[in-house]
């Protein structure tokens, strides 16, 4: 049950690809998926020919994007932290992906890292770059939780671990007395796996005007109809956010919880089966695989 970044973009789903690609050896597209060019209901008329999914490789690292339109914008409220192995790999990460982009945190020395920046690139996402010692994980989902999410950063991480198997804390940091505007006790910086994966989580009590969006979102494909059922009761909080295998949990988080068989449906050689297929699930919340197969086998409901 992989646990992949989502990111959301207007139009420039390949073109965001071919940036991260040359930022990053051992970097491929897997597929890609468009809508088709007629035939699309009124309402998604303006996606024709557009990238309804992509799934490519960073590092040898599974991503996966669409063209969704201007509606969900990222923010650095989720962002990926890159464990470069040098500073001279820092700075050369970082000269790919900030030309047109802006700075949070310039590149330089910080008492963490010999050589570390934060900015976003020119679509928005967010990237902190970090000089540190080797990890399996060279990209690694990084959560901030700000505004009235602050302060829930640990809880989030325990009830994800809940959720999921061979999930482990490597470590939390909190905030003390010494570390101005933030609430001691609160999450300084925590590491931690779900499903063995790396994620990042610190929580920041200072006056930020952002917070999570589905630009950025957790996309999890699972094998049966019942370790949908369960993640989608634990993990959905906000009813109204809950679209096509979407939900949004309670600490803010967008996650899509989806069967792994759907790619294969959605990408079938025959276009008519692929169509079926798309237009039941658009009609969908939570994903049912019988009713998915029904749709792509052309059998009636």
């Amino acid at each position: 049950m992989q646990i992949n970044p989502s990111l959301w973009f207007d139009t420039q789903t390949e073109e965001a690809i071919a940036l991260y690609s040359a930022a990053f050896p051992n970097s491929r597209t897997v597929v890609i998926k468009r809508y088709p060019e007629t035939g699309l209901p009124d309402f998604l008329q303006a996606m024709a020919g557009k990238v309804i999914t992509a799934v490519f490789e960073l590092a040898g690292q599974t991503f996966v994007a669409l063209d969704g339109g201007p509606k969900f914008k990222f923010t650095p409220a989720a962002s990926l932290m890159v464990n470069a192995s040098s500073p001279e790999e820092v700075e050369r990460i970082w000269d790919v992906l900030s030309p047109g982009g802006s700075v949070f945190m310039p590149l330089g020395e910080y008492p963490f890292s010999k050589k570390f920046g934060w900015l976003a690139d020119k679509f928005g996402l967010s990237w902190q770059i970090m000089a540190a010692s080797p990890r399996k994980q060279k990209i690694t989902p990084f959560l901030m939780f700000v505004g009235e999410q602050c302060g829930r950063a640990e809880e989030a991480i325990r009830f994800y671990q809940s959720l999921f198997a061979n999930s482990a804390i490597e470590h939390i940091d909190h905030y003390t007395e010494a570390d101005a505007g933030e609430k001691p006790g609160t999450v300084k910086h925590a590491v931690f796996q779900l499903n063995g994966q790396d994620f990042m989580a610190i929580d920041s009590g200072l006056d930020h005007q952002f917070n999570f969006t589905e630009a950025f979102s957790l996309y999890v494909e699972c094998e049966t109809q019942e370790e949908i059922d369960r993640l989608w009761n634990a993990l959905s909080a906000v009813p109204e956010a809950e679209a096509c295998g979407w939900l949004k949990d309670k600490f803010g988080v967008s996650w899509q919880i989806t069967p792994r068989v759907l790619g294969d449906w959605m990408l079938d050689s025959d276009p008519e089966k692929a169509q079926r297929t798309m237009d039941a699930m658009l009609q969908m919340k939570k994903l049912d695989i019988a009713a998915l197969e029904r749709a792509h086998a052309g059998q009636p409901e």
